[in-house]
């Protein structure tokens, strides 16, 4: 637990001298979710409608676009190579930047999702569910995410690789993110799209940091 809290105070740091990375996740996500009513008009009974759907794609899409640099910079400075080869495990170390990833880039956009939602007049039940379901389904996205970057460190053109190899992927947080805040808007339970958000979390926290320590233990060979 000591080197996890070393490492995940390490990435934080570099993530914030790298203060622009994370800015544009935010601004990429704000404004999608505010360009998009202009294509659908201002009724607001629809806006309601696909907040959720617009609010989850749009998170999506902003998290793939900081997923490239999260091992690909210490790939390409040796930074990588030296801490696999330090006493320390890797797996750790992986967790970190996995962890420093979803609070530089899955928090803040849920800290920014209400303010979007309050914008698309959402009920504030379906706030709610909205909330809980990007607490479940952000941490999957980075891990999943962490994995594609992992799978294509050092290819050529890997941000394009790794938009592709991921999407499969997430598909299913979009999706059951998404259930769940319409079925709370249309009245209806929320609770088994959530807990299938649940699974898909706990599962790729049991088997995703494993599978992309190997995967970049490969990429180092």
């Amino acid at each position: 637990m000591t080197v996890f809290i070393v490492a995940l105070r390490r990435e934080i740091k570099i993530i914030v001298r790298q203060a622009g990375d994370a800015s544009l996740v935010i601004m990429f996500f704000v404004v999608i979710s505010v360009l998009f009513p202009l294509g659908i008009g201002s009724k607001i009974d629809l806006l309601a409608q696909v907040a959720p759907t617009v609010i989850w794609v749009a998170a999506l899409l902003s998290v793939l676009l900081s997923l490239e640099h999260m091992f690909s910079r210490d790939f390409e400075d040796g930074s990588l190579e030296q801490l696999a080869l330090s006493p320390q495990p890797l797996i750790v170390v992986v967790l970190a930047k996995l962890a420093s990833h979803w609070l530089t880039s899955g928090l803040p956009l849920m800290v920014t999702a209400p303010v979007i939602a309050i914008l698309y007049n959402l009920p504030n039940a379906s706030l709610q569910v909205l909330l809980l379901s990007m607490a479940l389904g952000t941490p999957a996205l980075s891990l999943i995410g962490g994995l594609g970057a992992a799978l294509t460190l050092g290819t050529r053109r890997g941000g394009l690789l790794l938009s592709f190899l991921v999407l499969p992927f997430v598909l299913p947080v979009l999706i059951f993110g998404s259930a769940a805040s319409n079925a709370a808007i249309n009245g209806l339970s929320a609770e088994t799209p959530l807990l299938l958000m649940g699974a898909i979390l706990a599962v790729t926290i049991a088997i995703v940091p494993v599978i992309t320590t190997a995967a970049i233990r490969q990429a180092l060979d």
